[in-house]
């Protein structure tokens, strides 16, 4: 049996036990009302709504992804992730594009197209088709994360990974039901303590284990076989394992990934912490403090990437010995897909009487004495499987008692994220599908019942698509590139262009959300940069033609629009709503807004690079790095901290 001590354990029942509590507390003051269960009142402190914002970025299966990218390519897998993991989209809303949907006063993004567009018809389908597509995607995140954590529990139960796995998602999503944005928002705060902490001491425990940066690269290249494995900077081609060779022209998949996201940045802000926020100050402070709080998360993973590294030079001297295991796993049980290899894998290591004793006996001759403790590491492939890194650390270089703080936190990550998601998708499907199509006159008591049952029913259906996808990579990869890349148009076009209207924003979403769902369908291996060319053109072909192609939005709307969000962009027709030092002032809001962006993304890439090259002792590179972060800090601070402050202390005097 390779499973967690009775310590462990108990920290972990404790732990859940405990947030169950939590949330039957939390039960009564939810329920009053839907501004309350959804929003939290509007009454939460910015630095509360940043930490729940945190843990939206900070979950499990991301964690694990990255982990392994960092363990197969070093500090420079963190470019990578430039197609989610960085969480570039948080500089766009830091700077603006918080506030902006914050001075709508709406509860939803949804919601917040009624305020754009207008009550119309049309504005209603665009709304439902909105919540739809938002509800489609929390789904399929829901999915990513609930794959992840079954291979996250497999490593440490001696039960099939579904069945434990199905356990966490059932004691979270009662705390969702139960307790709303309050629940979410205060387990968000105690659970980011206990993630820092793991990520500072998981951090030391790798920083002491190196000799210095470059014994640790030649341990990475006996490993991984990457001879450039410190390097912190990207190169146009390096080498990657099997399955991973679509990412070995790093400088273009991250160009790619850049600019997607740049894309993306423009059009974010419609989340329910922005819509929750007191002022536009505190829109900047909690995103200012969302990404202090994630830069914890790049020590951490790296820790976990350099504790791996010496795991499997421990574990595996010989490479080989991977690929002859899975051919010997693969030859007792040729059927199993890639999808269902690790819960095979679990079922072989948790149970070993159920399988051929000749099976065992190979893989005990083959592994060694700890066969157990060796095969969650084996590939379908053949090859180290990167995914399982960060849990056979936990598993194998941890400590008891320190282990289960661990498993908690790593459980902390994954309920912060789960929970804060559900809850959000959970407010679309009742304010924007159930209260606006079939009860606008349900009683608040109703409406609660209808967020207990639309939470569940996204956790089931979640829960079906996590448990058939091949890997997190693949199924993230889809998410980013392809689906969320087909709604990139409407997005980002409302915000900047007047004549963007409800039928534009109808044509991206449906021929975007359709590319994309046909692409999953009917070419699952498309190349990540090839989904994302198609399916982001589709979405523009269809904002811009259906826009030009029908009347535009009522001017008194768009009138109310422009005077209330004070945005940039191609509104010449608006123009004339401010005149003299009023559209003074909204200029210079804009244009130190515009300028301030790119400062913004510079601080934030080296504030998530500059840890990791402290922990592999790469000082060189580190100090090469800090004077970029500065710049960056600096431009922020003149840019959008100062003009910021002279505009709150104006609207004080004002009032």
């Amino acid at each position: 049996m390779h499973s967690l001590a009775p310590l462990d354990y108990a920290i972990i029942i404790g732990y859940l036990g405990l947030s169950l509590i939590m949330g039957v507390l939390m039960t009564r003051r939810a329920s009053s009302g839907l501004d309350h269960y959804f929003l939290g009142g509007r009454t939460l402190p910015w630095y509360l709504l940043g930490v729940a914002g945190m843990a939206n970025w900070f979950d499990l299966t991301g964690t694990m992804l990255i982990t392994s990218f960092l363990y197969m390519l070093g500090p420079r897998g963190y470019f990578i992730e430039f197609r989610g993991g960085a969480v570039l989209i948080l500089a766009f809303m830091l700077v603006y594009t918080g506030k902006w949907h914050r001075r709508s006063g709406c509860m939803t993004g949804a919601e917040w197209t009624i305020y754009r567009f207008g009550e119309s018809k049309v504005s209603e389908v665009v709304r439902v088709l909105g919540a739809a597509m938002t509800i489609l995607t929390a789904v399929m995140m829901l999915a990513y994360l609930i794959r992840g954590a079954s291979l996250f529990l497999g490593m440490f139960f001696p039960w099939p990974p579904l069945y434990t796995t199905l356990v966490l998602v059932t004691v979270t999503t009662l705390y969702t039901m139960s307790s709303g944005f309050y629940g979410v928002v205060l387990t968000d705060l105690v659970q980011g303590i206990i993630v820092i902490a793991s990520c500072l001491v998981i951090a030391f425990l790798a920083w002491n284990m190196i000799p210095d940066t470059a014994s640790l690269a030649a341990t990475a290249l006996q490993v991984t076989g990457n001879p450039n494995w410190t390097n912190s900077h990207p190169e146009w081609h390096t080498p990657m394992p099997a399955g991973y060779e679509a990412y070995s022209p790093l400088i273009m998949m991250m160009s790619f990934y850049f600019v997607r996201h740049f894309i993306g940045g423009l059009g974010t802000g419609g989340e329910a912490r922005y819509f929750g926020a007191r002022s536009d100050r505190d829109c900047g402070l909690q995103s200012l403090q969302q990404g202090v709080m994630i830069m914890f998360r790049w020590p951490l993973m790296i820790g976990f990437a350099i504790m791996g590294i010496y795991l499997v030079h421990s574990l595996y001297p010989d490479p080989v010995i991977l690929q002859r295991a899975a051919d010997l796993i693969h030859t007792y049980s040729p059927q199993t897909t890639a999808a269902f290899w690790h819960d095979l894998t679990s079922s072989i290591i948790n149970a070993p009487a159920k399988y051929p004793p000749e099976l065992i006996g190979q893989l005990q001759a083959l592994l060694g004495p700890d066969w157990q403790g060796k095969l969650p590491l084996v590939g379908f492939q053949g090859t180290v499987n990167p995914e399982q890194i960060l849990p056979a650390v936990l598993m194998n270089m941890v400590p008891t008692g320190l282990k289960g703080m661990l498993v908690v936190a790593m459980f902390a990550a994954m309920m912060s994220c789960k929970n804060g998601m559900v809850n959000g998708a959970s407010a679309f499907f009742v304010k924007d599908v159930y209260q606006n199509l079939f009860r606008p006159k349900a009683a608040n008591r109703e409406l609660i019942f209808a967020s207990y049952a639309s939470t569940l029913g996204i956790v089931i259906v979640g829960f079906y698509f996590g448990v058939a996808a091949t890997s997190i990579n693949n199924l993230w990869g889809w998410i980013i590139m392809s689906l969320m890349a087909g709604q990139l148009a409407p997005g980002v076009l409302r915000l900047y262009w007047w004549r963007c209207n409800a039928w534009g924003c109808i044509g991206g979403t449906v021929l975007g959300g359709i590319g994309a769902v046909l692409q999953r369908s009917l070419y699952p291996q498309m190349p990540e940069t090839t989904q994302f060319l198609f399916m982001t053109v589709l979405s523009f072909v269809g904002t811009i033609g259906g826009s030009l192609l029908t009347q535009p939005t009522p001017m008194p709307v768009l009138k109310h629009f422009y005077r209330t969000t004070r945005p940039f962009g191609w509104w010449r027709p608006l123009r004339q709503e401010f005149q003299g030092a009023e559209r003074a002032a909204v200029d210079r809001e804009n244009r130190s807004d515009m300028i301030a962006v790119p400062f913004t993304l510079l601080w934030q890439i080296t504030l998530f690079l500059l840890p990791m090259q402290l922990v592999i002792k790469s000082y060189q590179a580190f100090f090469c790095t800090l004077p970029l972060f500065l710049i960056g800090v600096t431009g922020m601070y003149f840019f959008w901290w100062r003009p910021l402050m002279r505009r709150e202390a104006g609207t004080a005097t004002a009032t």
